[in-house]
């Protein structure tokens, strides 16, 4: 199974919107056809960031059904390897939870390209990742 970081950026784009490689993602997600990794920070900027698109209640209630989804670490380390300390956090949550990759379009880690091994990809290359590696009946 493929177990990646979903950046927050990817995550709020999957959610308002019905359609895209966003979407599907978490689509693949809820069908546990793909895992994700995600941290206490990652989970915490999320809840701050929904809450700029819909009330404090539904925010709260979609980072608990994320929390849930999710694989949860906590990194002992979050190493200065971009000039956003933020980037920092997510790229320490996919080393800590083994992730294959990190789905994102923050230009700071797509710059990276690959970080100890873990791909920085964008949705629609994820995406084209994720379905050469999981049933097509996960998509529906």
């Amino acid at each position: 199974m493929v177990r990646v970081v979903l950046d927050t950026n990817i995550i709020i784009s999957g959610i308002l919107s019905a359609t895209g490689a966003s979407r599907a993602i978490l689509n693949l997600v809820r069908h546990g056809q793909v895992e994700i990794v995600t941290s206490a920070v990652l989970l915490e900027e999320l809840g701050d960031v929904l809450t700029r698109f819909m009330p404090r209640a539904a925010a709260i209630e979609i980072r608990r059904a994320i929390e849930e989804l999710a694989y949860l670490v906590e990194p002992v380390t979050v190493l200065s390897v971009t000039s956003d300390p933020d980037d920092d956090h997510v790229l320490a949550a996919a080393v800590a939870g083994q992730a294959t990759a990190v789905v994102t379009r923050d230009h700071h880690l797509l710059s990276l390209s690959s970080h100890e091994g873990i791909e920085l990809l964008e949705p629609a290359r994820a995406l084209e990742v994720m379905r050469a590696n999981t049933p097509d009946e996960a998509e529906r």
